[in-house]
């Protein structure tokens, strides 16, 4: 494990990143620290009702430790440059993890952050995979894990 680690920051440092795309990263990473304070803070109703309900977790468990896991990747993202690579696979599989509570809430048609109709939360989905191309562009880790195939280092 900890040679994969080694490989990958190593590869993370070789391919480097723009100042665009840093730009990019401590947006996002501004982005989910905001957006992690609202799920403790001022949203956590709206949050709780994308929880979806077969889910078999307290919803507002989830929305604390989600919350608390956004602040936590957005800290990351803008204070941790070093381990930018590592942090942005996290923060990709983060947003994959989550996708389902948008599926959840297309499905069951629920209201939450003015998405109001089938469409505006269809539209929505569209964004996930922005967030996971984002995180994955922004912290060099497509980049990264190209050179560890090209390596033969990944698979």
């Amino acid at each position: 494990m900890r040679r994969t680690f080694d490989r990958l920051m190593s590869a993370g440092r070789t391919a480097g990143v723009s100042s665009t795309q840093t730009t990019f990263r401590l947006l996002l990473g501004a982005f989910l620290v905001v957006a992690g304070s609202s799920h403790l803070l001022w949203s956590r109703a709206e949050f709780l009702a994308q929880v979806p309900a077969w889910l078999p977790v307290d919803g507002d468990l989830v929305v604390v430790l989600s919350g608390a896991v956004e602040i936590v990747l957005g800290a990351a993202l803008l204070l941790a440059a070093r381990l930018r690579v590592l942090v942005g696979l996290i923060t990709a599989a983060f947003f994959v993890a989550i996708f389902p509570g948008n599926i959840a809430q297309l499905v069951e048609a629920t209201d939450a952050f003015g998405l109001d109709s089938d469409t505006a939360r269809a539209v929505r989905l569209v964004f996930q995979p922005v967030l996971v191309a984002w995180a994955l562009w922004s912290t060099g880790s497509w980049r990264a894990l190209r050179l560890l195939r090209q390596q033969g280092e990944v698979h």
